[in-house]
């Protein structure tokens, strides 16, 4: 068993003098608009038990988030995805504000079940789609491209008040 040096955590009620900053619920169409102009987010998967998130730019479309998976023979999403039934997947921003330690800030969160889907035959239709993939030292060769959807069963949003 791993032994961490962390004392546990005592759990206390907030105190007054706790900062704190109210939430406001984004409506259906503020969302979509946030997924359409930030296109780039964290999907999560698991695996036995295990937690694996990826970034990854996203397509929204037609209450789904389409993602464009570069994968290797070896490859990590790979393997999580073949064994996720519902992923998670979060888009966010936060901007400092001119009040010390204040942030304007906003969050999406979509979850449901996650496919690989049959991708346009066409890659310059993908490739309009998706911004560039991010290789790291996999020859092109070696790399194939999956299409993937998240179905969005629930899809919330939250953001500072102006």
């Amino acid at each position: 068993m791993f032994a961490h040096p962390f004392k546990p955590v005592r759990r206390v009620p907030a105190r007054m003098d706790t900062a704190y900053t109210y939430t406001t619920g984004l409506s259906r169409d503020e969302i979509e608009e946030r997924l359409a102009e930030r296109t780039h987010g964290t999907l999560s998967l698991c695996r036995d038990g295990a937690a694996y998130g990826v970034p990854l730019n996203h397509r929204y479309e037609d209450g789904a988030l389409y993602f464009r998976f570069a994968n290797t023979p070896d490859s990590t999403k790979k393997r999580f995805l073949e064994t996720t039934e519902r992923a998670s997947y979060v888009v966010y921003d936060a901007t400092p504000t001119a009040e010390a330690r204040e942030l304007d800030s906003w969050s999406v969160h979509a979850t449901g079940p996650v496919t690989e889907v049959e991708a346009d035959p066409d890659p310059a239709g993908v490739n309009d789609a998706f911004a560039p993939f991010r290789l790291f030292d996999e020859p092109l060769e070696d790399v194939s491209v999956a299409l993937v959807r998240l179905d969005c069963e629930t899809l919330t949003g939250r953001e500072t008040p102006a």
